[in-house]
Formats: C-alpha cells, sequence, structure tokens
C-alpha cells in the first residue's frame, strides 16, 4: 500500500556548512539551515527545541546524546553525521525514539590511509624535526650520523583495527615491502589480495613485533585506551606509532610519557583525545608529528562524504530507510512516511 505523502515543508539542520554537492542536493528538496557553530549539547538541544527539524546533519564534535534527540522529538527522525565515525552519537537512544543514524564509509578509505602513510613516513625518516632544524638555521651540512631513521623496506607494519582504511594501509605499505600482522577485536572480511600475505597476531604480540604501529579501530568502550602505559611500554624502542582513527584510542598523557622518556621512537597523530586540546607536554615532544585531523581533508574525499551525508537526508526526507544506516531497527519501529515525493 502506498503511504501518503505528508503535506508540510521538510527542514534540514546543519551546524556547520558542508560543501558541494551538499546544499545544492539538500536544497532541492527541503528548506537547509545552518547554525556556523558547534553549539554543544545544551545549545543545540535548545535549537531543535525552538526550531524542530526533520533531519540534523552534525559533525563529529557535535554531542548527539539522549537529551539533544528528545529535544528533537517529536519530528526529527534522521541523524545524518558527516563523517564515517559516529561515535558522538548515542546510537541505543536514537534507535529507542525511533531515530536513524547515517554516516558516510568508504569513500575516506584512500585519503585516510594515504595520510596514515605519510604520517608514518615523516615520522620513522624524521622529516618534521630536519624541517625545524633548517628553519632554525641549526643545519650545519650532510653528517654520517645526523638525524637517522627507519627505513621501511622489510620493516613490519603492525595494524590495529583490520576493516577497509587498515587494509587500504596494507596495500600502500606492501611497496615498502613491509610485513604486515593486524589484530582486530572483530572478525573483518579480508579481501582476496591480502589473505595470504596479512598475518592476524594477537595484540601482544603484534606490540613486541611491530616497526610501526598504526592504529585503525573504531572508538567504543572496548577501544578506549587501547594503546595505553602498558601497551607502549610493550612496544620496540625504536618503535613508530601513528593514530589517524579516534583520539580517546590512545592515553595521551602516557603517550607524553612515553615520547620524553623514548619508550617509543616516535608518534604521527592526526586525532586527539581530547581534540582540538593536547595533553600537556604533547606539542613540546619533537619526536611527535602533529597534524590538525586532515585525513579526510581533500577535495574530492570532502566532496564525496557531503553526497552520502545528502543521500542519506534525503532517503528519511522521502520515507525510504537511509542508505548508509547504522540502526535499520529505528526506521522499522517508527516507519515515517515521505515528506516530499522522490
Amino acid at each position: 500500500m502506498l503511504r501518503k505523502i505528508v503535506s508540510m515543508t521538510a527542514d534540514v539542520l546543519c551546524t556547520l556548512d558542508l560543501p558541494e554537492p551538499f546544499p545544492t542536493l539538500v536544497s532541492a528538496r527541503a528548506a537547509l539551515r545552518t547554525l556556523g557553530r558547534l553549539p554543544g549539547a545544551e545549545g543545540l538541544a535548545a535549537e531543535l527545541h525552538a526550531r524542530p527539524v526533520d533531519v540534523l546533519c552534525p559533525q563529529l564534535r557535535d554531542p548527539i546524546d539522549a537529551a539533544v534527540l528528545d529535544a528533537g522529538l517529536p519530528r526529527l527522525r534522521c541523524v545524518s553525521v558527516y563523517a564515517v565515525g559516529y561515535d558522538n552519537v548515542d546510537v541505543d537512544a536514537a534507535t529507542a525514539r525511533g531515530i536513524v543514524v547515517g554516516h558516510t564509509p568508504g569513500v575516506l578509505t584512500d585519503a585516510v590511509a594515504d595520510c596514515t602513510v605519510g604520517l608514518m613516513l615523516a615520522v620513522a625518516r624524521r622529516l618534521c624535526e630536519g624541517d625545524r632544524e633548517l628553519r632554525a638555521g641549526r643545519y650545519t651540512g650532510w653528517e654520517p650520523t645526523y638525524l637517522l631513521g627507519t627505513e621501511m623496506r622489510d620493516a613490519v607494519l603492525g595494524i590495529i583495527g583490520f576493516g577497509r582504511i587498515g587494509q587500504a594501509v596494507a596495500r600502500r605499505a606492501l611497496a615498502f615491502s613491509m610485513r604486515i600482522v593486524y589484530f582486530d577485536t572483530t572478525d573483518p572480511t579480508i579481501a582476496d589480495d591480502l589473505r595470504e600475505i596479512a598475518q592476524q597476531v594477537s595484540l601482544d604480540a603484534l606490540l613486541r613485533e611491530a616497526d610501526v604501529v598504526s592504529v585503525h579501530t573504531p572508538l567504543s568502550a572496548e577501544t578506549h585506551h587501547l594503546i595505553d602505559t602498558d601497551a607502549l611500554r610493550a612496544m620496540k624502542p625504536t618503535a613508530v606509532l601513528v593514530n589517524t582513527s579516534r583520539g580517546p584510542v590512545i592515553d595521551e598523557v602516557a603517550l607524553v610519557r612515553a615520547l620524553r622518556e623514548h619508550w617509543i621512537a616516535g608518534a604521527g597523530l592526526d586525532v586527539y583525545e581530547n581534540e582540538p586540546q593536547l595533553a600537556p607536554g604533547l606539542a613540546g615532544c619533537t619526536n611527535a608529528v602533529l597534524a590538525p585531523h586532515l585525513g579526510s581533508a581533500t577535495v574530492r574525499t570532502r566532496a564525496a562524504m557531503g553526497e552520502l551525508c545528502a543521500r542519506n537526508a534525503l532517503d528519511a526526507i522521502a520515507g525510504r530507510l537511509p542508505r548508509h544506516c547504522v540502526n535499520p531497527e529505528a526506521w522499522a519501529r517508527a516507519s515515517p512516511p515521505p515528506l516530499t515525493a522522490s
């Protein structure tokens, strides 16, 4: 039986402006409004209560908790996150309220993998340290033992979290003739080209063996501070740690101590535990390369994320399950009617 189209204008709210084609796609079907700021949980709840919307498109730094979701009811039907990770959303609370949560998987894979390899090389070959030496006028000429680093050829790359991005990093590492070992808390599907090459090991074994440890696991209660003091002490003193997943997977205070006391050789970080703040002392660690969350920061990738975010929102508006939905059971429970013809 065909569901009747509700005669009302659909409203979509973003906290920050999203790149094309998001605004063009959404504006063709709905009234689009942007706050232009990150208001925090209380501010966002107040905004939704005062001006209800059908779809909320938040950033990964917007906390979407039960209070925010309640403020959006009874109208809010979808939270379409402009990110592949959705740990900022209380998915259980959204499901209980019949609100679907969409995200943007797949399109970030290559960009984040490229960034990971860039951090890996920058730390292992001490490129940023060399850059600082030159700019400060401390470089006096080539010397046999000056700023010696780690060579990637035949080094062991330990990947924590062997999903799409972890496997994309592995493929790039093969160009350096690196040996790949991985650990995953789930049972990921391994691509055919990596099945006979990548070796699954325990986390303890990975930390002991790897010359480079690269973190690609989602943030959860299980992975929070997965890399803690004990993990850092288990790594080789010549090892490099790279994180392009989520900041709280690493205990940043423990990492600062590890870098200062040279438990490990260095770290390359694109994400931080209390982003955008850094743990005290981290900025002063010369053996750390710090990037400002640039993993997906390419023109093509951010545009692709915008399109997926828009498509999720438009699906919900049209009375369809969003194509990249993490809690489809919420849609089955609510079964909202279409607001516009599709």
